[in-house]
C-alpha cells in the first residue's frame, strides 16, 4: 500500500511532465522561463515550494528533533525576506528582465552592469553552489526512499534523480513549475496532518512541552541558542534574494501585479509549513526521546519515523510523499538553472548566438543531463552523511552572499558598477567557504558575515570606479 501511494504521487508528476513537453519546445524562452505566462497562484506556491527543499521537511523538524523550539528562528528570517521580495524586489526584477528580455540570472546581471566577465563568474558560482545543492538533495531523497520503504540508500539517490530529470528534461519551466504547485500541496498536506495528528495522540500542545521541559530546559527556551544563534538563524531568509531558483519565479510571472496577491499566498503557506516542521520535531522528541531511537540515530529520520507510527501504509505513504515533494520541488528547480547556466549562459552567450530556438531548446534539455549527472555522483559519494540540514545550508549560504547583494544594490542603487558586482560576488562566496572552514560557523552562521562583507565590497569597488573616473 505504501508503495501505491507513492506510485500515485510520482505518476501524477510525470503526466505533468507530459503534458507540458510540447509548450516548453518552442524557445529557450519558454524552456527556462515559461514563456513569462505564469499565475499568482503557480508563482505563489512554486517559490515556497522550491525554496524549502528537504531543508525544511528533514532538516529544520530534525533540528527541532535536537534544539527545541529555538528552532523556529530559522523560519522568521526567510519568511519576511521572501514577503519583501514578493512585494518589491521581484516586481522590478520582473520589470527589468522582460524589458532587455534577459531569462537567466547572469543575462540580468550582464545586462545590468554590461560586463560579459560579471556573466562568467557568475556562471562558475552558480554551477558550483547548485551542483552542491543539487547533490545535498539527492541525498535527502536517498534518506527518504530508505526511511519510507527500505530501499537501499544509493538506489534512493539514483530513483530521485531519475524521477525528476524525465520531467524537467521533458517539460521545462512548465513542467517544473506545474509539478512544484502538485508538491507544494503534498508538502503543506504532511506538514499539518503529521503534527496535527500526532500531538492529538500526544495530548496537546502542553503535555509535549512539559516533557521537552523535564528532558532538558533548554528545549522548551526560544533563546536557549543564545544571540548568536538567533541571529544567525534569523540570517538564513538573505539567502533568498540570492538564490537563482526562486529569483526565476519573479521574473516568470504574466504581470508583475500578480505579485502582490502572490505575495499573500505564498507567506501563508511559508508560515504554515514552518510551524508544521518545528511542531513534528517536537511531538518526535516526546515519543523517542533519544537519537537511538531512530533509524541510524539521525534526528533528520524523524518524520518518516513519526509518520509510521500514527499511519497505516497507504496514509504513510502519502504524507511520505511530502518528503519527496519538497525535495523534488527544489532539485527540478535547480537542475534547470544549472542547465540554463551551461546552454544559454556558456554556449549561446559565446559560440552559439545563431543556434535556431528549437536546436537550443534541445541543448537545453542535454545540459540538464551532463548538471544531472554532476549532482547524481555528489548524491552519491555523500550517503553515508547525516548533514542534509548544513550541506543544503552552506549551498544557501554561497549562492545568499554571492548573488544576493548584487542583484539587490544592482535594482535599486544606480551607482553600482560592474568592479562593484565582481568584488562583491567573490567576496560573498570566498567569505562563506573561509568562515565554514574556520570553525566560525559554531557562533554565527556563515551568511550573516559573507552577506554583509558582499555589501560593503559591492559600496566600496563601485566608489573606487567612480573615484577613478570610471562610468
Amino acid at each position: 500500500m505504501v508503495g501505491l501511494a507513492f506510485a500515485v504521487y510520482f505518476l501524477a508528476v510525470l503526466i505533468v511532465g507530459a503534458l507540458t513537453a510540447r509548450r516548453s519546445s518552442r524557445s529557450v524562452v519558454d524552456f527556462f522561463l515559461g514563456g513569462r505566462r505564469m499565475g499568482s497562484w503557480v508563482v505563489a506556491l512554486s517559490a515556497v515550494a522550491s525554496g524549502r527543499s528537504a531543508w525544511l521537511v528533514l532538516g529544520l523538524s530534525g533540528m527541532a528533533y535536537s534544539k527545541g523550539i529555538s528552532a523556529v528562528w530559522a523560519c522568521v528570517g526567510y519568511i519576511l525576506v521572501e514577503l519583501f521580495l514578493f512585494l518589491f524586489l521581484g516586481k522590478r526584477l520582473r520589470n527589468f528582465t522582460a524589458e532587455r528580455g534577459d531569462i537567466t540570472l547572469p543575462d540580468f546581471l550582464e545586462s545590468r552592469f554590461a560586463s560579459p566577465a560579471l556573466r562568467i563568474i557568475s556562471v562558475v558560482v552558480l554551477l558550483a553552489f547548485l551542483t552542491t545543492y543539487l547533490g545535498a538533495q539527492m541525498l535527502g531523497g536517498g534518506k527518504a526512499f530508505y526511511g519510507s520503504l527500505g530501499i537501499p540508500h544509493a538506489w534512493g539517490v539514483v530513483l530521485t534523480a531519475g524521477i525528476v530529470f524525465i520531467y524537467t528534461i521533458a517539460g521545462g519551466f512548465y513542467a517544473v513549475s506545474y509539478t512544484d504547485v502538485i508538491q507544494a500541496l503534498f508538502m503543506i498536506l504532511g506538514l499539518v496532518v503529521l503534527p496535527v495528528v500526532a500531538l492529538v495522540h500526544q495530548g496537546g500542545v502542553q503535555p509535549v512541552l512539559e516533557v521537552l521541559k523535564a528532558l532538558d530546559p533548554k528545549l522548551v527556551d526560544p533563546w536557549a541558542l543564545g544571540a548568536g544563534g538567533a541571529i544567525g538563524l534569523l540570517g538564513i531568509g538573505l539567502g533568498s534574494p540570492g538564490n537563482p531558483h526562486i529569483l526565476v519565479r519573479y521574473m516568470s510571472a504574466r504581470d508583475p501585479e500578480i505579485l502582490r496577491k502572490s505575495a499573500l499566498i505564498g507567506t501563508v503557506w511559508n508560515v504554515v509549513m514552518a510551524w508544521g516542521a518545528v511542531l513534528v520535531g517536537l511531538a518526535g522528541r516526546k515519543m523517542f526521546p533519544l537519537p537511538a531511537a531512530l533509524p541510524n540515530s539521525d534526528p533528520e529520520n524523524l518524520y518518516s519515523s513519526l509518520a509510521q507510527a500514527y499511519f497505516p501504509p497507504f496514509l504513510f505513504g502519502l504524507i511520505m510523499a511530502a518528503v519527496f515533494a519538497a525535495i523534488m520541488s527544489t532539485v527540478d528547480s535547480q537542475l534547470l538553472v544549472a542547465s540554463s547556466a551551461v546552454a544559454r549562459d556558456i554556449y549561446q552567450r559565446f559560440w552559439g548566438k545563431r543556434a535556431n530556438e528549437r536546436v537550443m531548446v534541445w541543448l537545453s534539455r542535454g545540459s540538464v543531463v551532463l548538471i544531472t549527472a554532476a549532482a547524481l555522483l555528489l548524491g552519491y559519494l555523500g550517503r553515508n552523511s547525516q548533514l542534509v540540514f548544513w550541506f543544503v545550508l552552506l549551498a544557501w549560504a554561497g549562492l545568499g552572499a554571492a548573488f544576493g547583494p548584487v542583484v539587490i544594490l544592482g535594482l535599486y542603487w544606480r551607482r553600482a558598477t560592474a568592479p562593484g558586482a565582481i568584488a562583491g560576488m567573490l567576496v560573498g562566496a570566498i567569505t562563506v567557504f573561509a568562515w565554514k572552514l574556520s570553525g566560525l560557523s559554531r557562533f554565527i552562521y556563515e551568511l550573516v558575515p559573507a552577506f554583509a562583507l558582499s555589501v560593503i565590497a559591492v559600496v566600496v569597488f563601485s566608489f573606487l570606479k567612480k573615484s577613478c573616473g570610471g562610468n
